[in-house]
């Protein structure tokens, strides 16, 4: 299974997401591979010393001579969990992949060489529907949709789901939504609650039933480059996504 976990919309937990659903998959006993999209790179210093990456994932999409296996190394501190990692060099992909033919299914191309050997890869992508969102895309079997409870919830859905339905006419017929996943919730607002019933009536049953509610332990994780699990095993943070783990495993 290869799930993106996209939105164009920054700071809805796409990389919090991503972080600690890999590292439950993988305390289950479920080798799991994270695929870093983002040139920002947030989810690789969760799980390893940016400082010693010599290649990442530009090298591995650009260079005939680099192939992904190079560049996979194991995740600090979680076993059955290994890392593609990204760097601020992404950024440039998009300047360098204009006009190639095969430039949206790159990393579609990369996978299928490593694929076996994981039984989830998770696809971290950034806050955009350019060319690293599409090639994210076209590779996954599934996307799952983090939607932060805010004001602005919805804004730019339109344009994800029509994007989603381009890539599975041609390039990706096979790809599914596995859910909708609410983000920041904050039950003590009025506001949260009407947003959460916005949320539903847009993607219905898909809506996961697990809801990740606003939390200080969850932000801070990453900085001391650990995902929940191991910073605070015994947050509401922690619960609420080994909860998510067993609802993603249900419904693939």
């Amino acid at each position: 299974m290869i799930i993106a976990i996209t939105n164009q919309k920054g700071g809805v937990g796409k990389t919090t997401t991503t972080i600690n659903l890999a590292a439950a998959l993988a305390s289950k006993g479920v080798k799991t591979l994270v695929v870093d999209l983002d040139p920002q790179g947030n989810s690789t210093m969760s799980f390893v010393d940016i400082h010693q990456l010599k290649r990442s994932m530009y090298d591995a999409l650009t260079e005939d001579n680099v192939h992904l296996a190079d560049i996979i190394l194991p995740a600090d501190k979680v076993e059955g969990l290994s890392i593609a990692p990204a760097q601020i060099s992404l950024a440039k992909i998009e300047a360098k992949l204009l006009g190639e033919l095969d430039s949206h299914f790159r990393l579609k191309d990369e996978l299928a060489s490593v694929q076996d050997l994981y039984d989830y890869i998770i696809i971290d992508t950034p806050p955009t529907l350019g060319i690293i969102t599409v090639n994210a895309l076209v590779a996954a079997t599934h996307v799952l949709i983090p939607v932060q409870a805010s004001y602005f919830a919805l804004e730019g859905t339109d344009d994800l789901l029509e994007t989603i339905d381009k890539i599975k006419v041609r390039a990706n017929p096979q790809l599914q939504i596995l859910g909708a996943l609410i983000t920041m919730y904050d039950k003590r607002t009025t506001l949260a609650k009407d947003i959460l019933d916005q949320i539903q009536n847009v993607f219905g049953n898909k809506v996961f039933e697990t809801v990740v509610t606003k939390s200080v332990r969850l932000e801070e994780s990453p900085a001391y480059r650990e995902s929940i699990f191991t910073f605070a095993p015994r947050s509401t943070g922690a619960y609420e996504y080994y909860r998510l783990s067993e609802e993603v495993l249900s419904r693939v």
